[in-house]
Order: structure tokens, then C-alpha cells, then sequence
């Protein structure tokens, strides 16, 4: 063949081969009709709360709504879907691919998107959060989405969610905020054990009277630490959808000495977890208090009001310790109503060392403690066991990690 005309035969297979490519610019599937969405769900209104992603990371909870939920109708009969979640501050880069059989037919995908599980842990601020959300269809880039979501701090725990038609009740998330493996209890169980070299922390191995002293010798270690109660309850939240509240972390009240209602339920249940023993925290409207099970059948339950803690400051009440060891009437008068009259004057006459006096103290006030919410709680029962009331809860840490995982 002539050269002639192997460059005409080239030039029209060239030209038949452009003919059968797209166009620059055109597009197989309207994005109209296939009307690809991404909504941030009604009940989170917004928000996104680092506590439950890392509560519930894994395991599948079908009350909690998902943070983003897509949806699209199908161009044609077994169209190739691939969604494509952008990175930011707080994702990595997620992909969604399916098939969507049938022509024509609406589809709602919910994106199983991959956080950075660290930087939600050390998200302490509330920041805003953009997502961009990119649909294809057979390889095709169909449309692009823009979310702005609301990341709350991750000490932002939400009690209820609410929308026009729906209640959830969060509150088990406080189970979260409990936390047996902090690398803080070890020195903790240290400090304690150094204190009372006799004590056996050995959780159930021991009689109910030795569970009952197992938990003392850590209520007076609280009491030495000075625990005081702070409430930092409000937030800064903006969704009138839901009920929040600050809830300190272990570490926090460890470092700070300081805590409410619930942060103190946390501390505690958090080292009783650890040497073996079964918390509960139990929730009523505005309050929170600690209980434990003495045998680990579950047969019997103790309470422990646990802010009681802050009713003396016992490293207070020691820098006031004059040279001679005996306290000034002021700081006597501060806890004399804690001592019995022979025990006032045992101190009075010198006859106690100011570690037994702590002790006795503690020992008072323990007692105190565990008969506090008696009453409410014997009149309670029934709100408790009713699994409609969410006003009442009861939430057995154990049972609880089946389904609630510690925020670390």
C-alpha cells in the first residue's frame, strides 16, 4: 500500500475512534435526576459528639443516628455507586461503593465514615467541622455535597436527643466517662496500699465486710486527696434538640480535686472496676449516685453518696496543724460535727494522733455516705426497674461494656 494511503486509512480510523468518545464536557447521567443528597441528621442537629463515636465505635447501636446519611435515585440497572468522603480535621479519607440494582429507584446509604479516633479523644474545644461528600456513578463524577458540622468537645456528653417525633435517652453514655484502665489507678492502688500495708484488694475474693473495706480505704483516699465538689455542668451547646452536660474525665479529677455528682460516681466506679468489684451509678432527674455490689452474685447492693467527699478538706484541715500537732478551734469547729462526743474528746485530750482522727473522720462520713440516698432509693425502685422511665436509670458498668466502651 502506497504511504498515501495508509495515511488516509490511519486518519479515518482516528476520526471513526473520536466519534464513539464522549465529548468534553458532556455527561452521561444527570445529576438532576439522580438528585444525590448529604444531610446531617435531624436528631444531632448539627452536632457532632466525639463522646458517642468513641462509646460506641464498636458496636452497632440502632437508637443512635448516624452523623451524615446519603441518598440518590439509580441512573440505570446496576449502576456502579462510589462515594467519596474528603479528610479533615477529624476523618481520614472514606469510600463507599455498591451497586444500585434497579433503575430508577431511590437509595439511602449511611457512610461508615473512618475517624481519627486520637483527635477526637483530644478535641477539647468546640470547632466547626466542613465535609465534603463526592458522588460517582460508573467512575463518572455526578455531584459534589458541602456539610458543616458542629464537633463538640468530647467531655460534652448528651443526656437526651430530641426531635418533632423522636426521644433518645444517652444517658448510659455516662458509662463511658468511666474508665477502669486509666494508668493512673495502679499508683492510686499503690498509694492506698502504702497507707494501709493490711488492706487486700482482691475485689470478691473477700467477704461482703471486706468489700465493704475495700471501698472504705478508697473513700479515704479520696478524702485525702481533698475532692471537693465543682459543678461545670453547662456547656456552650446551641441545639435546642439536646440535653448536655461536662462530664470530667478520670485524669482530671485526679490532677484537680474536683468533681460533681456524676464525675465523682466516675472516679469511683473507675478503681472499683479495676480491683474486681461491680459498680453502679444510678441516675435520677438532676442527681447521680454510686452503688456497689457487695457479693458478686449480685444479691445485695450498697450506696455510696460520693460527693460527701467534700463535706471536710482533709489536706486543708492538715496545713492548719499547729507545731504542737493540735488543730486551732476554727478548723476543730469545721469538723467536730462529724465526731462523736467520746471521739471529740479522745482528740481534745490528746489520747488520738491526728491519722487516727482522719480516720475516724473518714470513717464517719463513709458511714454517712452510704446511708444517704437510702430512703430515695428504696422509694425509687420501681422508677428503676421500669425500662420506660429514662428520668431513672440504673447502669450496671459491667453489663454495660458489652455496649459501651471507655473513652481513652
Amino acid at each position: 500500500m502506497a504511504p498515501i494511503s495508509k495515511l488516509l486509512v490511519l486518519t479515518s480510523y482516528l476520526l471513526v475512534l473520536a466519534s464513539c468518545q464522549p465529548k468534553a464536557g458532556t455527561r452521561q447521567f444527570d445529576p438532576l435526576r439522580i438528585a444525590f443528597t448529604a444531610t446531617a441528621s435531624p436528631l444531632l442537629d448539627g452536632q457532632l459528639y466525639p463522646s458517642l463515636i468513641l462509646a460506641t465505635n464498636s458496636t452497632d447501636n440502632p437508637e443512635l443516628p448516624p452523623p451524615i446519611t446519603t441518598q440518590l435515585t439509580s441512573p440505570r440497572d446496576n449502576a456502579v455507586l462510589r462515594i467519596v468522603i474528603d479528610s479533615s480535621a477529624l476523618n481520614y479519607v472514606t469510600m463507599i461503593q455498591e451497586i444500585l440494582p434497579h433503575r430508577g429507584e431511590t437509595y439511602t446509604l449511611i457512610p461508615q465514615i473512618k475517624w481519627k479516633y486520637e483527635a477526637l479523644r483530644n478535641l477539647r474545644q468546640p470547632r466547626p467541622i466542613d465535609i465534603t461528600l463526592t458522588c460517582y456513578i460508573n467512575d463518572e463524577q455526578v455531584d459534589i455535597k458541602n456539610l458543616r458540622l458542629n464537633a463538640r468537645p468530647v467531655n460534652e456528653c448528651p443526656l437526651t436527643l430530641r426531635s418533632p417525633d423522636t426521644l433518645v435517652d444517652t444517658r448510659w453514655l455516662f458509662a463511658a466517662y468511666v474508665n477502669e484502665d486509666h494508668p493512673y489507678i495502679q499508683q492510686i492502688l499503690t498509694d492506698i496500699l502504702d497507707h494501709d500495708p493490711t488492706l487486700r484488694l482482691n475485689g470478691y475474693q473477700s467477704t461482703p465486710a471486706g468489700v465493704e473495706r475495700q471501698v472504705q480505704a478508697v473513700w479515704q483516699y479520696a478524702l485525702r486527696q481533698g475532692i471537693t465538689y465543682a459543678s461545670i455542668s453547662c456547656t456552650s451547646n446551641p441545639s435546642p434538640n439536646a440535653n448536655v452536660q461536662h462530664i470530667r474525665f478520670f485524669d482530671e479529677i485526679y490532677r484537680n480535686r474536683q468533681a460533681n455528682c456524676i464525675d465523682a460516681c466516675v472516679f469511683f466506679a473507675s478503681i472499683l472496676r479495676k480491683i474486681g468489684l461491680k459498680p453502679v451509678i444510678f441516675v435520677e432527674p438532676c442527681h447521680a449516685y454510686l452503688g456497689y455490689y457487695t457479693d458478686k452474685d449480685r444479691k445485695n447492693i450498697a450506696l455510696l453518696e460520693t460527693t460527701v467527699t467534700s463535706w471536710i478538706n482533709l489536706p486543708d484541715l492538715k496545713r492548719h496543724l499547729n507545731d504542737d500537732g493540735t488543730l486551732p478551734q476554727e478548723q476543730l469547729d469545721k469538723v467536730s460535727r462529724y465526731l462523736s462526743p467520746p471521739q471529740l474528746q479522745a482528740w481534745v485530750e490528746g489520747r488520738i494522733t491526728y491519722r487516727q482522727l482522719e480516720e475516724t473522720l473518714g470513717a464517719n462520713l463513709f458511714e454517712k455516705a452510704s446511708q444517704y440516698n437510702r430512703e430515695s432509693h428504696q422509694a425509687n425502685r420501681r422508677h428503676f426497674a421500669d425500662p420506660d422511665n429514662i428520668a431513672y436509670q440504673q447502669l450496671d458498668i459491667e453489663l454495660m461494656r458489652q455496649h459501651v466502651q471507655p473513652i481513652q
